[in-house]
C-alpha cells in the first residue's frame, strides 16, 4: 500500500468532484438526455482520463518536464474545444433535443482527456508527486492508476445523476434554455480557472 494513499485519494476525490468541463457536460447530458444515453460520456471520461494517468506514469510526464511548452498548447487546444461546446449547449433547444442523439460522443470525450487542461494538470502533479522510479514503482503506479479509475468513474457517474434530478423541475422549456445557458455559462466559467 502507498504510504500516501490517504493523501492521494483526498486530492482525486477534490479534483474529480469539483465542478468541471467533465462533470459539468455530464450534468447537461443527464438533464437533456438522461443517464443512459450519457454512458458514452461516462465511459470517455472514466477511460480517457485513466489512459491519460497510464500514459503519464509510464513515460509521458518525461516529455511534459521536457518540453513545457506542449502543456500551454493543450490549455490553448482546450479551450477552443470547450468554447465550442459551450455554444453547442447554449444553442441547443428543447426540440432539437427530442430529435437529435446526445451530441456528447465517447471518441470525442475519450480523446478530449488528452487536451482537458484541468485532467492533464491534475494527472501531472498526482504522477510527479505519488509515483518514483524505485522497487515500489510498478505497486505505487498501479495504486495511482486505479484510484484514477475510481474516482473519476464515480464523480462522472454522480454529476451525470445530478443532471437527471434536476431534469425532474423542468417543467416548460424556458426552463430548460435557461438550464443549458447555465451549463454553457459554467462550462465557460470552468476555462477561466484555467488561466488565473
Amino acid at each position: 500500500m502507498h504510504p500516501e494513499i490517504l493523501s492521494i485519494s483526498l486530492f482525486w476525490f477534490v479534483a474529480a468532484y469539483t465542478p468541471g468541463p467533465n462533470n459539468v457536460v455530464a450534468s447537461y447530458s443527464g438533464f437533456n438526455f438522461g443517464v443512459t444515453k450519457t454512458i458514452p460520456h461516462i465511459l470517455g471520461v472514466t477511460l480517457g482520463f485513466t489512459s491519460l494517468v497510464l500514459f503519464l506514469t509510464i513515460g509521458l510526464i518525461n516529455i511534459f518536464k521536457l518540453f513545457p511548452i506542449i502543456q500551454e498548447i493543450i490549455k490553448y487546444l482546450g479551450t477552443l474545444f470547450l468554447i465550442y461546446l459551450a455554444y453547442k449547449i447554449a444553442s441547443s433547444t428543447a426540440s432539437d433535443e427530442i430529435k437529435k442523439d446526445n451530441p456528447v460522443k465517447f471518441i470525442e470525450t475519450f480523446l478530449f482527456q488528452y487536451l482537458n487542461p484541468k485532467g492533464v494538470m491534475v494527472g501531472i502533479i498526482v504522477v510527479s508527486t505519488y509515483v518514483e522510479l524505485g522497487e515500489n514503482y510498478l505497486n505505487y503506479a498501479t495504486q495511482v492508476v486505479l484510484l484514477a479509475f475510481l474516482f473519476s468513474s464515480t464523480s462522472i457517474t454522480l454529476w451525470t445523476f445530478i443532471g437527471k434530478f434536476l431534469r425532474k423541475f423542468a417543467t416548460n422549456e424556458k426552463f430548460i434554455k435557461y438550464f443549458n445557458y447555465v451549463m454553457s455559462g459554467l462550462l465557460l466559467l470552468s476555462i477561466i480557472t484555467f488561466y488565473i
